[in-house]
């Protein structure tokens, strides 16, 4: 099996251990948006962008810096240890700072105290288990993490319709907590399930010896609190549109977040892309011809996000009335193409960032993070006011494809791939044109859609056919 196949398996099986848990979390917002109004949508909406914030600030860069160093050091036992003695530490140490002065933070916040010592606990709880499921993933062990992935999301999704159901509204369970929020029972059944996986997770932490080495230590802090600062830029392009209308309006922000969840099939594509690439990326950064089978990846990786975007745009009155039925959460349906653009701009760029990453220069995703904040919250703030909430999805595009733009070029000097630019620029300009046409002009005509996804698969056809061909054919 070629080197190439072996990336494409263990993406596939990352895909299902990500996506499908993910997918199946995604449908809920069916039962989300029938049981709860837009104002409570919003509330768990801006829980989760909060959560975000705090899952960054924990786990501050050590997973990606564990993977730089464990395919590094020879002795991996001792960067294992060491990556989990202090993660577990300032997880312990900040549970007690959170906890301590959680009124003060809860009224900072603007959530109430029960809620937030939830998502407090959720946290720490996650953020515990990110080494060993780290350690997972880069020693090949995907079916294991795929089953722990799928319990969790199982475990979730049942309790969320035993909470939330009508069918199930008078069950022991929604008796036994008895919150006044509806909207909490939401974080609840999140709190069960991460309680199950650290169980489930609990004999990987002692894969780690009492071995713990300040040298290695510096060089996992060193090479990763850029990709903290980076991840907390990341936080507020992604999430910070949805904070800003959340305080503007709860209602419009219930149906920005909503529609904003059709969109989700990009970022699951993106999201298991990465699961697979990033340790992929450092265990074969030595190999021969690394940097061409990088080329081919992003190129791949650009037609089928491509595929995905015209497909989701021109089928999307099918797929919104999966999973939307309330009309109150559809005022926002035409962010969905943009949305879905930025995010395949996000995942290129996610593919283009493995420079700096297998550099040590992390920095510059620090630099480029940051810039794309900038843009993200200097656009939101100036053009939300007249233009409504469409600037807010266009915010994220911009930001995305600038950063996409930057990495890139920053990229040709600093560590050269020899990406097939020309074929990656046609295939995102011919998607994203067909899509917006279908969508905007011609108001998501399917039957025009269909015409236009068929063109585009027969570009695709024309041009790589014999490529695929021959890796096809490859042992």
């Amino acid at each position: 099996m070629s080197v190439l196949q072996r990336f494409f398996k263990d993406t596939i099986i990352y895909g299902l251990a990500i996506v499908l848990p993910r997918l199946i979390n995604f449908l809920l917002t069916r039962l989300y948006t029938d049981v709860l109004p837009n104002e409570s949508f919003s509330t768990n909406t801006v829980f989760y962008v909060y959560a975000a914030f705090f899952n960054v600030l924990f786990t501050y860069g050590m997973e990606t810096a564990f993977f730089r160093y464990f395919s590094k050091y020879q002795n991996k036992t001792r960067v294992l240890s060491t990556a989990l003695l202090t993660v577990c530490t300032t997880t312990l140490i900040a549970g007690i700072l959170l906890y301590t002065f959680s009124i003060h933070i809860a009224n900072f916040m603007a959530i109430d105290l029960l809620s937030y010592k939830i998502l407090i606990s959720i946290t720490l709880l996650e953020t515990l288990i990110v080494i060993p499921f780290a350690y997972l993933r880069v020693t090949g062990k995907a079916i294991r993490f795929a089953t722990i992935k799928l319990t969790n999301v199982f475990i979730i999704v049942a309790l969320n319709i035993l909470f939330l159901s009508e069918s199930y509204q008078v069950s022991f369970l929604r008796n036994l907590f008895n919150v006044p929020n509806e909207v909490v029972y939401i974080f609840i059944a999140n709190l069960i399930a991460s309680i199950c996986v650290l169980l489930l997770m609990l004999p990987y932490f002692f894969k780690a010896k009492l071995e713990f080495d300040i040298t290695v230590l510096k060089e996992l802090l060193s090479y990763g609190w850029p990709i903290m600062i980076a991840g907390v830029a990341f936080v507020v392009n992604e999430n910070f549109d949805k904070w800003f209308l959340d305080g503007q309006d709860k209602f419009v922000n219930g149906a920005y977040s909503a529609c904003y969840k059709i969109a989700v099939f990009m970022t699951l594509f993106v999201t298991a892309f990465k699961m697979g690439a990033e340790p992929f990326f450092f265990n074969h950064a030595k190999a021969e011809n690394a940097k061409k089978n990088y080329a081919t990846i992003l190129k791949y990786f650009t037609i089928v996000g491509s595929v995905g975007l015209l497909i989701i745009t021109v089928y999307i009155d099918l797929i919104k009335d999966l999973i939307i039925k309330n009309d109150s959460y559809l005022l926002a349906l035409n962010i969905v193409p943009v949305i879905l653009l930025a995010n395949l701009c996000l995942g290129i760029y996610h593919n283009l960032s493995i420079w700096y990453k297998l550099t040590d220069k992390t920095r510059y995703g620090m630099y480029i993070s940051i810039f794309g904040a900038i843009l993200t919250i200097s656009i939101i703030l100036i053009f939300t006011p007249k233009f409504g909430f469409i600037a807010c999805a266009y915010a994220t595009l911009v930001a995305y494809g600038s950063m996409m733009l930057v990495s890139y070029l920053l990229g040709k000097r600093h560590y050269p791939v020899p990406y097939q630019i020309n074929r990656i620029v046609l295939y995102l300009i011919s998607a994203s044109t067909l899509s917006f046409l279908t969508f905007y002009q011609f108001n998501h005509n399917v039957y025009i859609g269909t015409i236009f996804l068929i063109l585009f698969l027969s570009l695709i056809f024309i041009l790589e056919r014999k490529e695929i061909n021959l890796l096809l054919k490859q042992k």
